[in-house]
């Protein structure tokens, strides 16, 4: 293995920061093509690293600390699976507060401690890791974590609720309707009826979300009822729950906020023009085909602090911590409604989130540094 896992004394090492990837989500792929970029990025003469990725079925796995086979290669995307040290071995993360020991076991082994972990950054999208479950985890342990805590980490996740809560904030969105895997389940044809009224008030095209998913993993955009239930099929697979939102038409700004010692700060907004080939930036258009955004965005100043503005507020509203891309639409008649925020966005090579900051004045290491301090200054537990 690559990295340095043999124990020190606490008072005679650097932070060791575990840099966790992969997961059980749709988006396993490119969590591992973010923690090769993140682990390229962190200073190893500040800190130690440990990178534990979680395979598709859930279990965590010591990996080598090999960036370079975390990358994208003849358009497929790396797998946890490809780099682990071995196929049956795991490792164990201590729930006990007063030990952040990790142990490395493998079947007919005696367990292995490989020391105690000061910070995780966990640069999992999706279920299982974006949502706040892995941040639960690290809560119940006291182990310092990178990014939003369980509440903020479900609303990112969750585009129903994070919807109604910038609702109750008074932020923009746009029109939406959620149909819920019971009601689905349950009577598929008055499902499609409240879609059809949806239709009928707001007009095609619709597109076709799962609710907790991300990386446009899953949308599809229809123009009639004759591909709808395909499309609902395919968002299905990603997520029992959907959602249905009309076209917004005008153009796609994000702004990245960061959280600094006196509070969060707005990027410089980037855009993100129509793709040629791509009915709308979709995975492939994002990751694949690698789209590039437009940074800083042709706003006016008055627009660009209007969205910088929006995006902080929309930080706050979900009590956001560490980090998060804000998502928008610039319509037509001169409003910005807000799509989605993304807790864990994208640290890619090709990613907006470090593109607009690097245009800010925040290079790509600093970002990732000011992450991993602001994690191992934050107090664990309520807050």
């Amino acid at each position: 293995m690559s990295s340095d896992t043999s124990p020190q004394s606490p008072g005679h090492r650097k932070p060791r920061v575990a840099v966790v990837f992969g997961g059980r989500s749709s988006e396993h792929g490119i969590s591992t093509v973010t923690a090769g970029a993140v682990l390229r990025a962190i200073d190893r003469t500040k800190y130690d690293v440990l990178p534990i990725g979680i395979t598709r079925d859930g279990r965590w796995a010591l990996t080598a600390d090999e960036p370079e086979r975390m990358e994208i290669t003849d358009r497929r995307v790396p797998s946890v699976e490809q780099l682990a040290e071995s196929s049956d071995g795991g490792v164990v993360l201590s729930v006990d507060p007063s030990s952040r020991e990790v142990v490395y076991t493998e079947p007919g082994a005696v367990p292995k401690a490989l020391g105690e972990v000061d910070v995780v950054f966990p640069v999992l999208h999706g279920p299982y890791g974006e949502d706040g479950t892995l941040q639960g985890l690290l809560e119940l342990s006291g182990t310092p974590y990178v990014g939003s805590g369980v509440l903020a980490s479900a609303v990112g996740q969750d585009k129903e609720y994070m919807k109604r809560v910038f609702t109750s904030f008074g932020l923009p969105v746009g029109p939406y309707v959620v149909i819920r895997a019971r009601e689905w389940e349950r009577d598929e044809a008055t499902a499609r009826k409240r879609i059809a009224e949806f239709a009928g008030e707001h007009g095609w095209p619709l597109f076709i979300k799962p609710a907790r998913a991300g990386s446009s993993m899953g949308i599809s955009k229809v123009d009639s009822f004759d591909g709808l239930d395909e499309a609902i099929e395919e968002a299905r697979r990603h997520d029992p729950k959907i959602l249905v939102e009309s076209l917004l038409r005008g153009r796609e700004i994000e702004c990245g906020v960061l959280e600094f010692e006196d509070g969060p700060r707005a990027s410089l907004p980037a855009e993100i023009p129509p793709v040629q080939a791509h009915d709308f930036y979709d995975f492939e258009a994002k990751y694949i085909d690698s789209a590039s955004g437009i940074v800083p965005a042709p706003l006016t100043a008055d627009e660009t602090a209007e969205v910088q503005a929006l995006a902080v507020a929309a930080f706050e509203a979900a009590s956001c911590e560490g980090l998060v891309r804000a998502d928008f639409f610039l319509t037509d008649d001169g409003r910005f409604v807000i799509n989605e925020i993304n807790t864990m966005p994208g640290f890619t090579p090709i990613s907006m989130y470090p593109r607009m900051w690097q245009e800010s004045g925040v290079d790509y290491q600093e970002l990732v540094d000011r992450l991993i301090q602001a994690a191992l200054n934050r107090p664990t537990g309520l807050r």
